[in-house]
């Protein structure tokens, strides 16, 4: 049963138009700012709607961590009711259950434990290499060090990688307090200084994960190129990531193998991802940006270049401006690069 005591004091949301991200905004942004938030008709528009086990135990460690109450927090609830209390730094352990994201479970804590006043770590158990979610390497090699920008950091460990479906990966976090995050322009990337490309493999034949690498390489050519045999582990995978390091950023482009698709089509795709990026000249690229808005808007204020942004990202722009008094807008410009201003109100 839903107990939603004054409507008055809830911040109202309508997650038809959006999935799960607009859940994990709204729970990072609730237990920042303190204000409690009324969610109906979650995940509305997805073929299994409302909370799945993976947005549940954002919900639960939401909770967890701030000492806060959930009501509706059940599999398959369309309607949720967050309140937050205080943030607690401190050491957290929590499981997904299944191969859902460990690092989207990260992204949800983290703003409110930069906000506290202890140190804190995470273990998290779940997926970390899945097709519709960044990839741990991409928590570790571009988000957290956009989040150093801001004056905000953390350290991440691949324990052991989870690919879907089975999940069963781990990654460890050390968070550090961030009395406030600061504002930056991010408007131009520099140079082009390192390129390489990786192959992680479990359980496949090498062969497969060699024409994976053949096939980015003839589109990405690269020197640091190479297949990564991880250790033996829950369920087998392949992935492919294409890495480009600049001089004011890094970026990754992650594809991963599933039934009926090409070795090959897993490789150029990761390297055209990659290649469009360079070729947009953009400093920021399609995920990071999304990724910027809400510590961006905590932080009051900044502007970043980026490539034409997904359709999601209206729908969590329009719930971190139902949170935070600032207006987030995007202007194109030639070349089909993006500039994205965030500005107090």
């Amino acid at each position: 049963m839903i107990k939603k005591g004054n409507m008055s004091k809830l911040i109202q949301l309508d997650g038809g138009g959006g999935g799960g991200q607009m859940l994990r905004t709204a729970l990072s942004l609730a237990m920042v700012t303190g204000q409690a938030f009324w969610m109906t008709n979650i995940r509305g528009q997805r073929r299994k709607p409302g909370l799945m086990r993976q947005h549940l135990t954002c919900v639960r460690a939401a909770c967890e961590i701030s000492g806060g109450t959930a009501d509706g927090a059940e599999i398959g609830s369309t309607e949720l009711v967050f309140r937050g209390g205080e943030v607690r730094g401190g050491s957290y352990q929590f499981a997904i259950g299944t191969a859902g994201s460990t690092s989207l479970l990260l992204q949800t804590l983290l703003p409110a434990l930069w906000s506290a006043k202890e140190p804190s770590t995470l273990r998290l158990e779940g997926g970390t290499h899945n097709p519709l979610a960044p990839p741990a390497d991409f928590i570790k090699r571009v988000f957290l060090p956009a989040m150093e920008k801001l004056g905000a950091r953390a350290e991440l460990r691949l324990v052991q990688a989870g690919f879907a479906p089975v999940g069963g990966g781990v990654i460890e976090c050390e968070v550090q307090p961030c009395e406030k995050l600061g504002q930056i322009e991010w408007m131009e990337r520099g140079e082009l200084r390192e390129k390489s490309i990786r192959v992680p493999v479990r359980d496949l034949s090498l062969s497969i994960a060699g024409r994976v690498l053949d096939a980015a390489l003839a589109a990405y050519p690269c020197e640091d190129a190479k297949v990564v045999a991880l250790p033996e582990g829950p369920g087998r995978g392949v992935a492919c990531f294409v890495e480009a390091g600049f001089d004011h950023g890094y970026e990754l482009c992650a594809t991963f193998g599933e039934h009926g698709t090409s070795s090959e089509k897993v490789g150029r795709r990761a390297a055209k991802m990659m290649n469009d990026f360079i070729g947009n000249g953009a400093a920021v690229g399609r995920h990071l940006a999304d990724q910027l808005l809400l510590p961006m808007a905590l932080a009051g204020g900044g502007r970043f270049t980026t490539m034409p942004p997904d359709r999601h990202v209206v729908t969590n722009i329009a719930v971190i401006e139902k949170f935070l008094p600032v207006k987030i807008s995007g202007e194109k410009g030639d070349g089909g690069v993006c500039e994205v201003s965030v500005v107090g109100r």
